[in-house]
């Protein structure tokens, strides 16, 4: 902590929303001086991306020597060759517990389930989707998009001209109201967006209760969930959510084709070369195999036989991402420290403290959130921008900060964090300046 936020402690911290005029401004100075300080640093440090670290990169290095003098899997296919549209059993055994994927239904193909998103989305406006009468480009469509959420689900869907509707949430996934009440009421909803295990920023866990509503609420024939489990398997502590079989409920509830299943190694291996799968309805695995074949007579099965030697079964997996949780785990723990020493005692924000996956979702004051990351960058801390969280890049609230703690050394983090608060108090107390003016 820089000797000016010290003097800013110094001035017994509370709520700065309660501080009468005089104190505010005195909270103020400190404030200011504590970021004179932080930028006279010269930081150059990114708190953006949820990347791997390079420490985590080097748990796969094995990948680079492998597969270890054989190219034919276990049936006696030369995996040098064209074919196996599907992806080797193999590898699809390891991660179909996981995914609650039945092998059969589950796809092992090239190395980005971003990628095969994008894809899905161009076949079904170009060509429709099992029990659609019409390609969704036939008309105007909207996709409903869970918020605070990741904003390369937004990209694609802006890509595409497709409209996005905000959906809050909470700890227990999409308000189900409200996305029964938009099903109801508007006939352009074709998707949504789901990252149903630590959601991408928050870290909620849908509930079952949350699932088979989704899966059960009247809705287009063509209506699509698109179920991105990046993280299923990335667990920062002993509480595991027990995976639930989106799949089975949604057959259950008699609408077997809505629920699309997207997955990769991205964050478990190799980001550039890692492998994603796509899961879903017999129908739907159908369709994708048709559309697919037209762009390619088949994966990359040898980086699939790398994977299935490096990891082994779905045991060796749990192993590995324990290698990760080892890294990423005292990461988080110094968010949490951070905001808690720094932010808690002047009620700077709001944080999430999540039990997996890769971000913190961060609410500061109320229109400060934008002006807190400016200050950051302008000190040398890149931040994902404010508003990055919500379709179109609008938080009506301006108060979402997205973390992303894991790619930075843990000193770096750290120096990062402190001086990111220092921007947020600046900014809030700014902010409550100017309403009081």
């Amino acid at each position: 902590m820089t000797s000016a936020a010290h003097s800013a402690s110094a001035l017994r911290p509370s709520p700065l929303a309660d501080l009468d005029t005089a104190a505010l401004r005195e909270a103020h100075s400190a404030f200011a001086r504590a970021y004179d300080d932080l930028k006279a640093a010269g930081l150059k440090l990114d708190l953006t991306r949820g990347k791997p670290s390079a420490e985590q990169l080097d748990l796969s290095d094995d990948l680079l020597h492998l597969p270890d003098g054989r190219y034919r899997d276990a049936a006696g296919t030369d995996l040098r060759n064209y074919g196996g549209p599907t992806g080797l059993a193999e590898l699809r055994a390891i991660f179909a517990d996981a995914l609650r994927v039945p092998v059969g239904q589950l796809l092992a193909l090239g190395n980005s389930s971003l990628t095969l998103m994008h894809d899905t989305i161009a076949f079904a406006l170009l060509h429709g989707v099992p029990g659609g009468e019409l390609p969704w480009s036939s008309r105007p469509i909207s996709f409903l998009a869970p918020v605070p959420g990741y904003d390369r689900h937004f990209t694609i869907a802006e890509r595409f001209g497709i409209r996005l509707i905000p959906v809050p949430s909470d700890d227990n996934g999409p308000d189900i109201e409200a996305v029964a009440s938009l099903l109801e009421t508007d006939d352009s909803i074709r998707g949504m967006f789901c990252v149903p295990v630590y959601s991408n920023p928050t870290g909620a866990v849908y509930s079952e209760e949350v699932v088979r509503a989704l899966v059960s609420l009247p809705a287009a024939d063509d209506f699509r969930l698109i179920w991105d489990n990046a993280y299923a398997v990335h667990h920062l502590s002993d509480e595991r959510p027990e995976p639930i079989d989106v799949l089975a409920l949604a057959a259950e509830a008699g609408n077997p084709d809505r629920p699309l299943v997207f997955a990769s190694t991205s964050k478990v291996t190799y980001p550039g070369a890692g492998v994603a799968f796509f899961g879903a309805s017999p129908a739907n695995v159908e369709w994708m195999l048709h559309n697919l074949s037209a762009q390619s007579i088949g994966p990359d099965k040898l980086n699939q036989l790398r994977h299935v030697e490096l990891l082994r079964d779905a045991d060796g997996l749990a192993a590995h991402m324990e290698k990760h949780r080892a890294i990423l785990e005292p990461k988080f723990a110094a968010v949490d420290a951070a905001f808690r020493e720094r932010l808690a005692p002047w009620g700077g924000g709001t944080w999430t403290a999540p039990s997996g996956g890769y971000f913190v979702s961060l609410d500061v004051l109320d229109g400060a959130a934008k002006r807190a990351v400016q200050l950051a960058k302008e000190a040398g801390i890149a931040v994902t921008p404010a508003g990055a969280t919500f379709p179109y890049g609008d938080d009506p609230r301006d108060a979402n900060i997205r973390i992303a703690p894991t790619f930075p050394p843990l000193d770096e983090l750290t120096t990062a964090l402190d001086g990111l608060c220092t921007a947020i108090l600046l900014a809030e107390a700014e902010t409550l300046l100017s309403a009081r003016d």
